[in-house]
C-alpha cells in the first residue's frame, strides 16, 4: 500500500498542529490548521457526541474550505476553545471570503474528561488561540497532551479502573507520493487492542491489578454500572494532501471509523460521541485513488490510537501502559 511508514499528521503538506495543555487540571485542546484551505469531510458515530460546523461538511453544503479543525477536553464546554482559532485566523486574513471579510472555518469535536483532574477547567477561547500560537509544520509531541490530557480508556470497571489515554499520530506516504496521515485523541470506553496481531494493550483494571478484555466484561455482565456514565468519545483528523471533493472527504472519514473499530473494542458505544474529520489540502497534483486514500485513512487512524496509548504518561492517578508494564518512571 506505501512506500514509507513513519512521522505523523504534520509531515502532509499544508498542515501544522498546535496543543494547549493544563496538566494539572488535566484537560486541553489540539488545532489542526490547513490555513491555505482544505476540503472537508466529516462521520459522527456513537450515542454521545459533542461537535460544531459539522452540517457545513455535507457535499451539499455551500462552503468547501475548512482552515482548521479543533479536537478538545472539557465536554461541551471545550467547544468554546474554538472562537479562539477564529480569533487568531481572522487576524491573519484567514477564512471563506465574505463580503465583509474573512469567515473562518473551524469545525470541531470534544471528548468529556471532566472526571480526572478538575472538571471546572475547561480549554475556552484564549486556550484555542495559544494552540494556533503553539503549531508547528514539523514534529510535535503526542501522548498526555491537547486533547488527550484526560483522556482515559478501558473503563468497564469504572473510572478507578481506567488506563490513561491520549492523543496519538501516523503517517504513510503512497507509492504515487500522495501522503495521508492522522491524530486520534483516544478518550474510549472500550479496551486497545493492537490490530497487527490481536493483543490486548489496555483492558479494565481489576481490584487484584488483573487486566480483563473489555469485550468479556461486557457480554458476561460484569461490567460496573458506573461505567456507563457519558465520559468518553474519541475524535480525530485524517488528512491528505490530495485534491479530494466534499463527497471524497466525507467517505475518508467514514472510513476511518474502522481503524477505530479495528483498535477499540468494543466502540462506538452509547456512551460515545466518536467522530472523525477529513481534510484534503489539494497540494498533490497525482490524480486522486481513492480506494488507496481510504485503505491508507484506515490504517493509519489504527496506528494513531496505538501511538496515543503507548505515548501516554500516567496523570491525575490514572496509570498509563507503561506503568503497568515497567513501573513507576
Amino acid at each position: 500500500m506505501s512506500k514509507e511508514q513513519f512521522g505523523s499528521i504534520v509531515d502532509v503538506p499544508g498542515v501544522s498542529v498546535g496543543h494547549w495543555t493544563d496538566a494539572e487540571a488535566a484537560t486541553g485542546c489540539t488545532v489542526i490548521l490547513t490555513t491555505d484551505g482544505a476540503v472537508g469531510g466529516v462521520a459522527v458515530r456513537g450515542g454521545s457526541p459533542g461537535t460544531r460546523e459539522t452540517d457545513l461538511l455535507n457535499p451539499i453544503r455551500r462552503v468547501d474550505q475548512v482552515h482548521g479543525v479543533l479536537l478538545s477536553g472539557g465536554s461541551a464546554f471545550g467547544l468554546a476553545a474554538a472562537t479562539g482559532v477564529q480569533q487568531w485566523l481572522e487576524e491573519r486574513g484567514i477564512g471563506f471570503a465574505a463580503p465583509h471579510g474573512p469567515v473562518p472555518i473551524v469545525p470541531a469535536a470534544i471528548l468529556y474528561d471532566l472526571g480526572v483532574g478538575r472538571s471546572d477547567v475547561r480549554p475556552d477561547g484564549l486556550a484555542g488561540y495559544a494552540a494556533c500560537d503553539a503549531s508547528v509544520a514539523n514534529e510535535i509531541a503526542m501522548g498526555s497532551i491537547g486533547a488527550g490530557t484526560g483522556a482515559t480508556v478501558a473503563k468497564a470497571y469504572g473510572i478507578e479502573g481506567a488506563v490513561k489515554g491520549g492523543i496519538g499520530s501516523a503517517r504513510c506516504v503512497l507509492v504515487d507520493g500522495v501522503s495521508v496521515g492522522a491524530t486520534v485523541a483516544v478518550n474510549a470506553w472500550g479496551g486497545i487492542y493492537d490490530h497487527r496481531d490481536g493483543g490486548l494493550i489496555a483492558g479494565p483494571r481489576g481490584d487484584d491489578g488483573s487486566i480483563a478484555d473489555p469485550v468479556d466484561v461486557m457480554l458476561t455482565g460484569m461490567a460496573a454500572a458506573r461505567s456507563s456514565a457519558l465520559s468518553n468519545t474519541t475524535i480525530g483528523v485524517v488528512a491528505t494532501d490530495a485534491k479530494l471533493d466534499k463527497m471524497q472527504a466525507n467517505f475518508v472519514a467514514s472510513a476511518c471509523h474502522d481503524g477505530l473499530a479495528l483498535t477499540i473494542r468494543p466502540c462506538h458505544t452509547p456512551s460515545d460521541g466518536d467522530t472523525m474529520f477529513c481534510l484534503g489540502t489539494g497540494r498533490s497534483s497525482v490524480a486522486v485513488n481513492l480506494m488507496a486514500i481510504v485503505t491508507a485513512a484506515t490504517h493509519v487512524t489504527a496506528l494513531a490510537v496505538l501511538d496515543a496509548i503507548h505515548s501516554a504518561r500516567s496523570l491525575a492517578g490514572i496509570p498509563s501502559v507503561s506503568e503497568l508494564r515497567n513501573g513507576p518512571a
